[in-house]
């Protein structure tokens, strides 16, 4: 793995916090949830995790090598085949709190029978095979307002060259962002150790950038 491969991303603090906990802090942040993402933050997988640093980097479906889009299955492929991995399904919230600053999106349109504009979806192995069941969480900023979602398909939709996914990038779980006496248990709620440039919506790469504290309200 290349330096430039370590520099980039946005390490953020995932899981430390119960399912009660979690659900309190979107709703102080004043993120808004559809029935999809509700579902999905009621599956065991939010059942107190073991809170740890993970980087997360972004990926358009182009720049994983399909430049007339492709279905899921082979989008995570490709992403695994560059040395990528899918995150944990609880990363969703987490990141939706810690990217707060997200671009509005360029459309309010919720639903078109196609990737909604302006979106980031998370990278997650879907956690059930049941197909009435959501696949995973994308995060939104509709009309100034912060949205965690959660989405459906099957294999057969095809996902556009610029949707913007975002993956764990692996060994890479930043020591300093793990030594910086964050602790949900001594220091009041989520201070998530990030690594970004905050005058960008997307998650940044391309620089070696700082880490930067930042508490969720």
């Amino acid at each position: 793995m290349t330096e430039a491969a370590r520099s980039e991303g946005l390490v953020v603090r995932v899981g430390g916090r119960s399912r009660t906990e979690l659900v309190e802090a979107l709703r102080d942040a004043s993120v808004q949830l559809n029935a999809h993402a509700e579902t999905l933050i009621a599956h065991s997988a939010f059942d107190d995790p073991v809170g740890r640093p993970l980087r997360i980097v972004e990926r358009t479906v182009a720049q994983l090598g399909f430049e007339q889009g492709a279905v899921q299955s082979r989008v995570f492929a490709a992403a695994q085949e560059q040395g990528l991995e899918l995150c944990p399904l609880v990363t969703g919230p987490y990141l939706r709190l810690a990217m707060m600053d997200q671009m509005n999106a360029p459309d309010s349109v919720l639903s078109a029978g196609r990737g909604p504009s302006g979106a980031v979806h998370i990278g997650s192995e879907p956690v059930s095979e049941d197909v009435e069941y959501p696949k995973g969480f994308y995060l939104r900023v509709l009309d100034g307002q912060a949205w965690l979602r959660g989405y459906g398909c099957d294999d057969t939709y095809v996902w556009s060259p610029a949707q913007r996914l975002a993956f764990l990038l692996p060994d890479a779980n930043d020591q300093r962002c793990a030594s910086a006496s964050f602790s949900g248990r001594t220091r009041g709620w989520a201070e998530p150790c990030l690594v970004f440039d905050s005058g960008h919506a997307q998650l940044p790469s391309g620089r070696a950038p700082e880490i930067v504290e930042a508490r969720v309200r």
